[in-house]
């Protein structure tokens, strides 16, 4: 592994050199921490604010670009086979009656990506860990709000899909980050 490419904390070291099973039981448990982040809400229209957003990005930061993907990706799946794990313990059919969230859902495994990606090039450092944290934001919001004004426009997409959402979302970003870093001091038994 080139110098790189090297994940950028010590948890992600650890991860990143485990056997499959503990990447797989890494997935899974990320999965459920952002269906338990998903469920801790303040109602708002057209779009929840969550939780989701923090655990989506810590998870990208600590697991990095691949394995944060996939835990999204199994998130996703959990709510496809009729698991209550989207926000208001909602399933894939939630998204026939509240449609507008399905881009922040795709959104999800583009934050996780991206986050992942960027925290595993900047070796740890703080303003690496919080670049990954905002660009993995910005890729979410992009998805999110784009498919939002396809289905309301682009001025309410900004207004009820954006704007609302800025204060609370750099909160989850900031605390994302310090989490991260606690974590990131950390290696799994025996992985290193």
């Amino acid at each position: 592994m080139s110098t790189l490419n090297q994940p950028s904390t010590a948890f992600t070291r650890s991860l990143a050199s485990s056997n499959r099973a503990v990447k797989v039981t890494a997935v899974v448990f990320g999965s459920l921490l952002i269906a338990a982040a998903s469920q801790i809400e303040v109602p708002f229209f057209p779009v929840p604010m969550t939780m989701q957003t923090f655990a989506v990005l810590l998870v990208g930061l600590l697991f990095g670009a691949r394995l944060g993907a996939a835990a999204v990706l199994v998130y996703l799946g959990e709510a496809a086979i009729g698991l209550p794990v989207l926000s208001g313990a909602g399933n894939i059919a939630t998204l026939l009656v509240k449609p507008s969230t399905a881009g922040y859902l795709v959104g999800f495994v583009g934050a996780a990506f991206v986050a992942g990606l960027i925290a595993e090039r900047t070796a740890g450092r703080l303003w690496g860990t919080f670049a990954a944290a905002v660009a993995g934001e910005a890729v979410l919001m992009a998805l999110g709000v784009a498919f939002l004004a396809w289905l309301i426009g682009a001025d309410n997409a900004v207004a009820y899909g954006f704007l609302p959402f800025v204060l609370g979302d750099a909160l989850k970003i900031v605390l994302a980050v310090a989490v991260a870093r606690g974590v990131g001091r950390l290696s799994l038994p025996g992985a290193l």
